[in-house]
């Protein structure tokens, strides 16, 4: 199958593009690498610099390698800086999906993968989360997504030959097994990156964001799945997506660990001693989120391979301590990317169009 996934140079879409490329299927990549890295973008993919408001662009490199599905990736992913600047978040990730359908119908292309979030449910009301819980996102973030999810349903009822599935992330953690793709953000704000970067002497402490929530430990508690089981559950939903159906499920271990018990797994794996202060709590942290995947293990058969947290953290670690300073730490060559970089240079979208209008 020939697939293209938006941010294939970020975190989880360069994880997924190679697992589809070990799968044996055509890949082209769009990146704007305004957040992606360039040396994550897998050198058998053909990649595209683009932006996804440059529909016309978009269309075309659909078009140019006869585009069968899209996986979409590419967003703004951080609850605070959503709060800082919401424009930014609904021009990004709901108007830049809605520029991404657009080419999506240009191209005819009618099946799509979509990545939500947890956030969509806000403050959960009971636990776990499942497909039909409330959601009331509370932050602008899991906004953006859910105005998508919206999008996606009208969609479906306008048009039954398009079809999608919507994936809601939990935690996602971890880097591949053999240290080779993992994760580079500036900065990073996820938990165990920072504690990697703590274990590593790149931070003087870890702080913990409050100690008095009622859970067994007082610390949070979060339902951490890794990026690889992530990326297996988007390729069995490429498989899934029927035309005429919107489809959703939550991809998630179905039980979670607590701040404490991440900072003792840390700890362990890399055997050193993680110096911790105590802060206050964030305003709107739920004391838990966990969430039900049975929908997705019964209906597309999915199942996580990493199920014990001290092996999503022994992955982390492994990318870390070989790559300090992230992408930047890898010396390669890049003619490959760089010819691949080359093409929207040499792309002609006024050509493509005029040439499948003769078809």
């Amino acid at each position: 199958m020939r697939i293209l996934v938006t941010g294939g140079a970020g975190y989880i879409g360069s994880h997924c593009v190679r697992q589809l490329i070990q799968d044996g299927q055509d890949v082209v990549v769009i990146d704007n690498l305004s957040r992606g890295h360039r040396n994550a973008i897998h050198r058998d993919s053909a990649f595209y610099q683009l932006d996804l408001s440059d529909t016309k662009q978009m269309a075309a490199v659909m078009r140019e390698h006869e585009v069968e599905a899209v996986m979409h990736f590419a967003a703004l992913s951080y609850v605070c800086e959503s709060v800082r600047h919401p424009r930014r978040y609904l021009q990004n990730n709901t108007a830049g999906t809605i520029h991404l359908l657009e080419a999506m119908e240009v191209a005819g292309v009618k099946r799509f993968v979509f990545s939500s979030t947890c956030s969509t449910y806000g403050i959960p009301e009971r636990l776990p989360l499942h497909e039909q819980s409330p959601q009331r996102p509370c932050n602008p973030y899991g906004q953006s997504k859910l105005l998508v999810e919206k999008m996606l349903r009208d969609l479906v009822a306008a048009d039954p030959s398009f079809g999608c599935i919507t994936l809601r992330y939990f935690n996602v953690a971890g880097c591949s097994a053999d240290g080779e793709l993992g994760e580079d953000h500036d900065p990073h704000l996820r938990i165990i990156p920072i504690l990697m970067e703590t274990a590593l002497g790149r931070r003087n402490s870890f702080t913990v964001n409050g100690d008095d929530f009622a859970t067994p430990d007082g610390t949070c508690i979060r339902d951490y799945i890794h990026v690889d089981d992530i990326c297996s559950a988007h390729r069995l939903a490429l498989d899934g997506v029927r035309s005429g159906e919107a489809q959703f499920f939550n991809v998630g271990l179905g039980h979670g660990y607590s701040v404490n018990e991440v900072i003792a797994s840390v700890s362990r794996v890399t055997q050193k001693a993680i110096p911790v202060l105590i802060g206050p709590r964030r305003e709107g942290d739920p004391s838990e989120l966990f969430a039900d995947s049975q929908r997705i293990r019964t209906e597309l058969g999915w199942a996580p391979r990493f199920t014990k947290l001290d092996d999503i953290v022994e992955t982390a670690w492994r990318w870390f301590k070989t790559h300090p300073e992230g992408y930047r730490s890898r010396l390669t060559t890049h003619d490959a990317l760089t010819s691949h970089a080359t093409q929207i240079r040499h792309l002609d979208a006024d050509l493509i169009e005029q040439q499948f209008a003769t078809r």
